[in-house]
């Protein structure tokens, strides 16, 4: 049984007890992002009049009952416990602009609108962020807000973890013996790379500490914005072909199929682009290169100028083919891509996304940390190889440094 079979086996068992115990639990009279009403509340996710808003993991479902009542928000509650959903039906199941969800959250991510707010409290710990983390920015329309609380140093005194794989945590159980899950209680900085990979921005961590001083247990408060998109510019604003390079002759260009660039910045690293996760497109949720297929009777110079244009609002001088990349897979033809390199030093944030999630500038060692499209990985790895080779290797006394910028800002 794996970790999140463990943990649905358990918070059932909770719920069920409950039930069978009659717990009284108060109404909440504010969001409490831990066991004490302590820290930031509500205000953290924005005004949420008439915003659609999910609570993940919502457990009896008071906190979104009250950001229902008290903050006009339009709420959907999922649990996948049989019994915490018992519970939250029969307290709350006849309120008006709360829809209570029985299911897996990830699920239920995959398949639904997008929504404005997407907050969860101590909830997103119990399932592994390798599965989740991916769903949670499709769900979220462009600039909406996702925050979350993790666990960080339970009552031990046991801090998080330096690699994402899930521990063994106490789960007290009032009226009953204590009960086992598993948690992915990860350090801040891991969390952010997994939310940063998947096209999150994360704003701001707040520390969340017990007012006992005895008490070891501390939270982090996770505030997360999705990037925000960009409409697409028209397009007949694009370059004319003929101000365009021409194909080198000599090339086996013709015999692609499809386009794709690499924009290298000055400091050697890469403009990769992520893709949307759960749409029938090839290499869907992976971080790839932009670039598509010729239109019409295009040329593939004019396609890969036309296509980066359409997805970063670029016009890129200079493109030069580099290799062609073999593709298979589903949503695809299968043939191959010829890959352009070229230049450009800008802000890979202040880029139009009109497609997928995200831009971003990675080096080389960091790929290898990301979910990266196969073809373009061992593409991008065979030009940098050969960078360092031009580098390391020693110049003849024949050979001139060509003219570059003085490091120093003089002429």
């Amino acid at each position: 049984m794996d970790s999140e079979q463990i943990n649905l086996r358990t918070w059932n068992a909770y719920g069920t007890h409950h039930l069978a115990r009659g717990t009284e639990i108060p109404e909440a009279d504010r969001l409490s992002w831990g066991p004490w009403p302590t820290g930031p509340g509500a205000e953290i996710l924005g005004d949420l009049t008439g915003r659609r808003v999910l609570d993940l993991g919502s457990g009896i479902g008071r906190h979104a009952a009250h950001l229902v009542r008290e903050h006009a928000a339009v709420v959907d509650a999922i649990d996948s416990s049989p019994g915490q959903h018992r519970r939250a039906c029969d307290r709350y199941g006849d309120l008006e602009g709360l829809r209570l969800l029985l299911g897996d959250a990830v699920d239920h991510l995959r398949s639904t609108e997008a929504y404005d707010v997407i907050y969860s409290i101590d909830a997103v710990p119990y399932i592994d962020p390798r599965r989740l983390i991916p769903a949670l920015a499709p769900a979220l329309k462009p600039g909406g807000r996702l925050c979350f609380t993790t666990l960080h140093t339970n009552s031990l005194g046991n801090g998080p973890s330096q690699s994402v794989t899930a521990r063994p945590e106490v789960l007290p159980l009032a009226g009953g013996d204590d009960l086992t899950v598993h948690m992915w209680v990860l350090a801040p900085e891991l969390w952010e790379d997994l939310l940063t990979e998947h096209g999150l921005r994360v704003e701001s961590v707040d520390a969340l500490d017990s007012p006992d001083s005895d008490d070891h247990v501390s939270y982090r408060v996770f505030r997360v914005r999705r990037h925000t998109c960009v409409t697409s510019p028209p397009r007949s604003s694009r370059p004319p072909a003929q101000d365009r390079p021409p194909l080198p002759t000599g090339t086996s260009a013709r015999e692609a199929s499809s386009t794709a660039v690499m924009l290298v910045n000055r400091r050697g690293q890469y403009l990769l682009h992520l893709r949307d996760a759960n749409k029938p497109i090839c290499d869907p949720g992976t971080w790839s290169l932009v670039g598509g297929a010729p239109e019409g009777a295009e040329t593939l110079d004019e396609a890969i100028a036309r296509e980066i244009h359409e997805e970063t609002g670029l016009t890129v001088p200079g493109l030069v083919p580099y290799a062609q990349a073999p593709t298979t897979g589903p949503h695809l033809t299968s043939g191959r891509i010829l890959v352009y390199v070229g230049h450009w030093d800008g802000d890979a944030d202040a880029l139009p996304v009109t497609e997928g999630i995200m831009f971003r500038w990675f080096d080389v060692a960091t790929m290898k940390h990301l979910t990266m499209c196969a073809w373009a990985h061992e593409v991008i790895l065979a030009h940098h190889a050969e960078q360092v080779e031009q580098i390391e290797q020693p110049a003849s006394e024949e050979q001139v440094a060509p003219p570059g910028p003085d490091p120093t800002g003089t002429t």
